[in-house]
């Protein structure tokens, strides 16, 4: 087909899409089915997400052949069940038009939350969102519930923004291409300021893209940036996962290190307008992503002097004991030269418990840290919490 005819075509279906059931069809009659709107015609007339007033939610799905149909979550979120011993998700009716909805019986907590449909026992995105987050492997709608609580982590249209770059690069230590996704403050495009760097990890099950996705971390940092309360940085958020390989576990992964230390630091430095020093250069992660914070930025304070560790511990006595005997004399020197050290979980969090055996293993060589206990469990809420708490003592 030549260029003139496809476009022709293209003219045509457009035109003629209020005739296929566009935007400008009739309302469909009760007892039709409802229809998702094609290609070329504007989104359907129902919210698929709606926020009442009182912050419950009312989820909809256009699904007439469906039997089942349930909302999901990842995200911890109190309205939505998440199958751990009731209902893998929040039950969803249908009208006769093959239109299902639900709403939560309980409000959200202002934020952003990632939520899936269940049809059929099939997980799918929301068809009607335009926001997504990916996961290590598949992909969540993304709803934001608006609200003072949330506005650290929202975006302001009166303040200067920063810049997010999805990077791809060659891992040498693991021989893969690789993604990353890199933050840079306003300001930083039309200058010639270097900047400190925080090298940022997400969780397990997540990816490079969740701290800017759901975690919201480029707009917690242009909110604390405007605000004057954090200094201008570079934020590096890898992904955290390296491709499965019997006997290597998710946790104590030293392929993740090798490719941080080796591969990641190095294509950032040659790259960007990085200041390349201790005292100019963090690392933290929350859950998985404190794992490698303990093993990678703990063990090294030769190339980081602050360190953040959210919701993640040394899970048993005989890993600390393990873990001690092999950092030892970084511990050592870590004590001496950290700047900063911060700690925080929730009170509610599965891995409460890991947390203060490794506190005081921290004690025992003179790391003094800065611990904030919250309230909560393992969730997107606290980390976001977390960050906006511990981005303002860098780089000071």
């Amino acid at each position: 087909m030549c260029l003139e005819t496809y476009v022709r075509s293209l003219i045509f279906v457009a035109l003629a899409a209020p005739a296929l059931g566009g935007q400008n069809a009739p309302p469909a009659k009760p007892g039709t089915s409802c229809r998702p709107p094609g290609f070329f015609t504007a989104p359907a007339k129902y919210s698929s997400a709606e926020v009442l007033a009182d912050r419950r939610v009312t989820f909809r799905l256009c699904a007439p052949e469906a039997t089942e149909a349930l909302v999901t979550s990842t995200d911890y979120a109190p309205a939505i069940p998440l199958g751990f011993g009731g209902p893998p998700g929040l039950p969803m009716t249908k009208d006769t038009s093959g239109l299902w909805s639900a709403t939560t019986a309980a409000p959200f907590e202002p934020g952003t939350y990632r939520y899936n449909f269940r049809v059929d026992g099939a997980r799918v995105p929301d068809p009607q969102a335009t926001r997504f987050s990916h996961e290590r492997v598949g992909t969540n709608s993304v709803l934001e519930v608006p609200g003072a609580e949330g506005a650290f982590q929202a975006y302001d249209p009166k303040i200067a923004h920063g810049v997010v770059s999805t990077i791809e690069y060659w891992s040498t230590t693991l021989g893969a291409k690789r993604r990353a996704h890199v933050y840079t403050p306003p300001g930083y495009m039309k200058g010639t300021a270097r900047y400190p760097v925080l090298y940022l990890v997400h969780g397990a099950g997540d990816s490079d893209d969740s701290w800017t996705s759901v975690g919201h971390a480029n707009y917690i940092l242009d909110n604390l940036i405007a605000a004057g309360k954090a200094k201008p940085m570079i934020v590096v958020m890898p992904f955290g996962h390296t491709p499965d390989k019997p006997g290597v576990d998710v946790l104590s992964n030293d392929e993740f290190g090798n490719d941080l230390l080796k591969d990641v630091i190095p294509t950032i430095e040659a790259n960007w307008r990085t200041q390349n020093g201790t005292g100019t250069r963090a690392m933290a992660g929350l859950s998985m992503g404190g794992a490698h914070t303990l093993r990678y930025g703990l063990t090294h304070p030769e190339l980081f002097g602050y360190v953040g560790v959210f919701s993640m511990g040394l899970t048993d006595t005989s890993l600390v004991a393990w873990y001690e005997k092999k950092n030892a004399a970084a511990l050592k020197r870590g004590a001496k030269e950290f700047k900063l050290v911060y700690y925080a979980v929730g009170r509610d969090d599965f891995l409460y418990r890991s947390i203060a055996p490794t506190r005081a293993m921290l004690a025992r060589y003179g790391i003094k840290d800065v611990y904030n206990e919250s309230g909560g469990g393992h969730t997107w809420t606290n980390w976001r919490q977390y960050l906006a708490d511990f981005a303002p003592r860098l780089f000071r």
